[in-house]
């Protein structure tokens, strides 16, 4: 899946399954390359090549499957930000990464935006997992803004989830690499606000 982060193998209970995650993956690149309501569940099992038994021994429904492909796309964004130091790095490394995504080959946009778009119902479980993950990210610009020394971090990391959620929409509908560049902007001016 070129057009966001790399989903991880995944981490699915004691003994992974070769068949969940296959059909994991599978359903991720349709998910994200399709849309997730146009992409039924006889495809993800034909296209990852299991038994219908195997799909509802890993995924109880397709909201499950969704959740999982969400919960995957979650994991690999925390990887990211978990593997360089705290304040200003870490937010450069996270937003750059983005910016990657933005310019990447097959992008059509945040995966998480998406899917709030398919199921804007928010007692829906994909709607809950997709406000999880913002809010994740929320406090995680938060922290990394206060460590950074801004002086007011919870409105600087409103605005920098703004500046997020607008370039991904950009990144898709209009011209990637300014989007990524004015991204990357916004962050520097939010670093260098005392």
């Amino acid at each position: 899946m070129p057009a966001r982060l790399a989903v991880p193998p995944s981490r699915g209970g004691p003994r992974p399954s070769e068949a969940r995650d296959r059909l994991l993956r599978t359903a991720s690149a349709l998910f994200y390359g399709e849309g997730i309501r146009a992409v039924g569940v006889d495809r993800v099992i034909g296209e990852a090549a299991v038994s219908r038994a195997t799909f509802y021994r890993h995924f109880p429904s397709k909201d499950d499957l969704v959740v999982a492909y969400l919960r995957e796309v979650d994991q690999a964004v925390r990887a990211v930000a978990a593997a360089v130091p705290e304040g200003a790095p870490r937010l450069r490394t996270v937003v750059g990464k983005m910016g990657e995504q933005l310019c990447s080959a097959g992008f059509r946009g945040c995966a998480f935006i998406n899917a709030a778009a398919e199921y804007p119902d928010p007692d829906s479980p994909v709607h809950r997992a997709v406000a999880e993950h913002r809010a994740w990210l929320t406090a995680l610009f938060v922290r990394e803004l206060g460590i950074a020394g801004h002086p007011d971090p919870e409105q600087a990391a409103a605005q920098l989830m703004m500046l997020r959620d607008g370039a991904m929409v950009a990144g898709y509908l209009a011209d990637a690499v300014r989007a990524r560049e004015t991204l990357a902007r916004g962050l520097e001016g939010l670093l260098t606000q005392r």
